[in-house]
């Protein structure tokens, strides 16, 4: 679901136990290796390109798409020339 603000994002995902909310610049050309985090997220990028890796599959996303990974799910991120900001929501077991 693309949303409009970050206020409605924010709004959104605290109906669904979410708790933490940022908007996160990347850098151009990042690439973070396979790693994991201890907590669920949703996101939306809304600037920018990225890829994200994970279960043997690569996501090529775009400014308007949203993605959903589950806390401990191994992934890796790639960001494109211009950079990506995300808007990211983390909901902490």
């Amino acid at each position: 679901m693309t949303h409009n603000t970050f206020a409605d994002f924010c709004d959104q995902y605290k109906a669904e136990g979410f708790t933490e909310f940022v908007e996160k610049p990347w850098a151009a050309d990042l690439q973070l290796d396979t790693h994991q985090h201890n907590f669920d997220v949703k996101a939306q990028v809304v600037a920018g390109e990225m890829w994200l890796t994970h279960s043997g599959q690569e996501l090529h996303l775009i400014a308007g798409d949203d993605f959903a990974l589950a806390a401990n799910v191994a992934h890796a991120e790639r960001y494109g020339a211009e950079g990506a900001v995300v808007w990211i929501a983390r909901r902490h077991p």
